[in-house]
């Protein structure tokens, strides 16, 4: 249930954030991928790591453009290729939405001894090789699944007919 609730708190910063920005969390993601990586990062690897289609990546770029928090230049070595850089007003939206979220965290770890915070750390990266798997799971290709989980024209007095509930 901790894990929950900490899920649903990231989601709910991450929904704060974007509406704070006018974005979308599509867009907010973008905007973290770009501000995480050192240079510019091009439309490709952004298409690439947001799982979104050439077009659809084009479009987020272009919010994110006309929001003035990032820049699009053609790559001097090869002018078909788009390079994606965080504006000034990207780091300051960095500075003033993200970096305190970090400096509180380093705070409230403070209370751990070296040990422990091994400890967090082990299951962190633990956690998030389970979730990393179960995306997997899930996103696999769909005519391998063995069907929707849910179906929505099904009802019953417990609620909609699930796999679970079903079998």
């Amino acid at each position: 249930m901790q894990l929950r609730l900490l899920q649903q708190s990231f989601d709910a910063f991450d929904e704060a954030a974007a509406a704070r920005l006018g974005l979308n969390r599509t867009d907010l993601r973008a905007m973290d991928l770009v501000l995480a990586n050192d240079g510019p990062l091009s439309a490709g690897e952004l298409t690439r790591a947001l799982k979104l289609s050439p077009a659809a990546t084009t479009t987020v770029i272009d919010r994110l453009e006309g929001a003035g928090l990032v820049t699009r230049t053609r790559d001097a070595e090869n002018r078909r290729r788009v390079l994606v850089t965080a504006t000034d007003a990207a780091r300051a939206v960095e500075q003033d939405i993200y970096l305190p979220v970090g400096a509180a965290g380093a705070q409230a770890l403070g209370r751990y001894n070296k040990d422990q915070l091994a400890t967090i750390l082990d299951f962190l990266q633990t956690v998030r090789h389970v979730q990393e798997n179960q995306t997997a799971r899930v996103s696999m290709d769909p005519r391998a699944a063995p069907g929707p989980l849910i179906r929505s024209s099904a009802r019953s007095e417990a609620g909609p007919v699930t796999r679970r509930n079903v079998e």
